[in-house]
């Protein structure tokens, strides 16, 4: 069997830097003696991984954004590859980040051996995309069991290991301790807000959820507003919206899941945060809005009828959706006030959420996906 000596990962977004970090750091604990080095930022750094480059400012939201920083990109990537050809690592772990590393797993050409953690979307948008993972990509390690399933049908090697936010996502505060320490009242309905681990993403979408929450809070008494901030974004893009929108609410930062399990219903944008809610067990609804040009280019390749990872899971719409022109503050708080006011209602959404994560495997995924890549890298 051989002996596994490096590993290089490459991520490039913030729920990407969540996940390397996590499998990076179950894989030293399986063999403290591995060297891990790569592109990530501060969970994969703060799991022992050398980083040459950090993802800071990395992530796009469609294609203009991507054309903007294609410089940027370009350099990346022959940057990395000459990484690998330098320090000849014996695997490369890509993390998410598709339209990037696969065309980086085409570059690397099986010079190397490649793993794939968290899959690309491809069962949802560009099945054309499965033949280059066929081609470049030697194991799949997914996230979801439906994905496990779809690759074995096109005859692409897969292990399902769960998702690894069941044992990250848990507040690190007692709800009533979390409240005193930001001065917020039990006895009032905290509306949460996440708009986004992307600049782009809070400067679209923060300004629709906070009209929203104008319109909400004239039918909720004693309502506070809640934005959980995402270490990824600059203060400085909350607070101009906030000022602009002139509205009394708490920003706080890297409390995420305490955040959430304050919140009496959550605004969410699209992405792995409405997987978190899902597991907090929280109402929501789901928001999403980009570049016109780009939300024209990118709708008809998706196949789905949900936008929403929540739904998406789930098979059927759960919680609400509100993407793109539907994206409307009025649409949307008349939608939750309906959901406030209503206890069953809140009560069927929650039920479905249990289901939702229930179908996310067990606890202790990142450790069997560490397992999966190490024992096939032990056996090639």
């Amino acid at each position: 069997m051989a002996q596994i000596r490096h590993l290089f990962f490459v991520c490039g977004e913030a729920s990407g830097d969540l996940h390397a970090g996590t499998l990076a750091k179950k894989i030293l604990e399986i063999d403290h003696g591995i060297r891990i080095s790569g592109v990530g930022g501060d969970i994969l750094r703060a799991a022992g991984a050398n980083i040459f480059s950090d993802i800071k400012d990395l992530g796009v939201m469609g294609l203009f954004d991507v054309l903007r920083k294609l410089p940027r990109f370009l350099a990346l990537k022959d940057l990395v590859i000459n990484k690998i050809r330098e320090e000849k690592p014996d695997a490369v772990i890509l993390v998410d980040f598709s339209g990037f590393n696969l065309r980086l797993a085409k570059e690397i050409n099986r010079s190397v051996p490649v793993i794939y953690y968290v899959s690309p979307q491809v069962w949802a948008s560009r099945p054309g995309r499965i033949k280059t993972i066929k081609d470049y990509v030697d194991r799949m390690v997914v996230l979801f069991k439906f994905e496990e399933e779809f690759y074995e049908r096109r005859g692409v090697r897969a292990a399902f290991t769960g998702h690894p936010l069941l044992d990250i996502v848990k507040p690190s505060l007692e709800k009533d301790e979390f409240m005193r320490r930001f001065d917020l009242h039990a006895n009032k309905t905290t509306l949460v807000l996440l708009p986004g681990s992307r600049k782009q993403e809070v400067e679209r979408i923060l300004p629709i959820m906070l009209e929203s929450c104008r319109h909400i809070i004239k039918g909720v008494k004693n309502a506070q507003l809640v934005i959980a901030k995402s270490s990824q974004v600059e203060l400085d893009a909350y607070d101009r919206i906030v000022e602009e929108k002139n509205i009394d609410l708490t920003i706080i930062e890297g409390k995420t899941y305490d955040c959430l399990n304050i919140a009496d219903f959550c605004l969410v944008a699209s992405g792995t945060a409405t997987l978190e809610t899902a597991i907090m067990q929280k109402p929501m609804a789901v928001i999403y809005r980009m570049n016109p040009l780009n939300y024209f280019l990118y709708r008809p390749q998706v196949k789905l009828p949900y936008i929403g990872m929540v739904n998406i899971v789930a098979g059927k719409k759960i919680v609400p959706e509100f993407i793109q022109f539907q994206a409307k503050p009025k649409e949307i708080s008349r939608e939750v006030l309906r959901i406030l006011g209503d206890a069953a209602e809140r009560e069927r959404i929650k039920k479905d959420l249990a289901l939702v994560k229930s179908q996310l495997g067990e606890k202790g995924a990142a450790m069997r996906a560490a397992k999966v890549i190490l024992d096939f890298l032990s056996s090639i």
